[in-house]
């Protein structure tokens, strides 16, 4: 009986000392071929890894990859990428308002100047910056996080335009489809060049039901009890107020005349011969639709003989 044990007990320890392999090995197995490693450093390794590169940029939107690891931008960035008008003016609006102006980088230290005299009245709170370009949105939700939007397209505009350039009807053409943007979304809304700074609070003259309010660039300061029509037209026909100051309620006159002011500037786009700007479409729409809004002109921007309690803005011509 010891014998038989002892025997079943060699036999058991020989099964374990034998490997499973349920594949039958040959002389020509693969464990007596090399392994082969592929660098990255070596013409095949780099086309794999410029391969992988490729396809995980193409679909990296569908997989939900962040685009980031291939465009360089950052997180914070990309954030105000997919910032929306709509987004942006629920964050800054009071009392169903907001002020709105349109920059560009070139013209970053004029939108410094003109905030700094907005914030002396209190009213920087209600702030939307209209970025057109990137490096503006970035460099302003930096420093002050929900305060500047880009709206698509973005137009070219690394540089700065002068007046009468294309370049620079680009840029002002923008101006009343962002404002009828935000009427649309119900919004009070006024508008600012930035190459003005505010001198008193003018929200103490949007009184009364009217659609919009804005600056003459011709007559002198006018009462406060003076006549709300438009002021006669010039030698070129239409009248010259300013569009450098708007003020706007959300009501549909106001939105037909935003409409009219697209309208007038698909109906007389730049040209070399006729360098026009978005003032002159701007006076056409007020003139078109003068029988259909109410209008006030209270105010007047620049000059040097003024009366200091009507003098609310100055505008820096360079």
């Amino acid at each position: 009986m010891k014998e038989n044990l002892k025997a079943m007990a060699q036999l058991h320890q020989r099964q374990q000392q034998q490997p499973y392999n349920s594949i039958p090995t040959s002389a020509n197995s693969t464990s007596n071929i090399p392994h082969r490693s592929i660098s990255i450093f070596n013409p095949t390794g780099l086309i794999i890894l410029l391969s992988l590169v490729v396809i995980l940029g193409v679909f990296s939107p569908w997989i939900g990859l962040p685009v980031s690891l291939f465009t360089g931008t950052g997180w914070s960035e990309l954030k105000w990428r997919e910032y929306t008008l709509d987004q942006a003016v629920q964050t800054v609006a009071k009392n169903g308002t907001v002020i709105i102006c349109a920059v560009s980088q070139p013209y970053l230290p004029f939108l410094n100047n003109w905030l700094i005299s907005i914030t002396k009245q209190k009213h920087q709170d209600q702030v939307l910056i209209i970025a057109e370009d990137y490096a503006t949105l970035y460099k302003v939700n930096k420093r002050w996080p929900g305060h500047a939007v880009l709206i698509p397209p973005v137009p070219d505009l690394q540089t700065a335009h002068r007046f009468g350039s294309q370049g620079f009807f680009n840029f002002t053409s923008r101006r009343p489809r962002h404002l009828l943007q935000i009427l649309e979304l119900g919004y009070q809304v006024m508008y600012n060049d930035v190459d003005m700074v505010w001198l008193a609070d003018p929200f103490s003259f949007f009184k009364g039901d009217y659609d919009i309010y804005f600056t003459d660039d011709m007559t002198a300061v006018k009462p406060l009890n003076h006549s709300n029509s438009l002021p006669p037209p010039g030698k070129k026909g239409r009248t010259y107020i300013c569009s450098c100051m708007i003020f706007l309620r959300p009501t549909s006159r106001a939105k037909l005349v935003m409409k009219k002011w697209i309208e007038e500037l698909e109906m007389q786009p730049w040209s070399r011969t006729a360098k026009t700007n978005d003032q002159p479409a701007f006076n056409w729409a007020l003139n078109k639709t003068a029988d259909q809004v109410v209008y006030i002109s209270r105010m007047k921007h620049g000059g040097k003989k003024q009366k200091e309690n009507m003098l609310l803005f100055i505008t820096i011509t360079l």
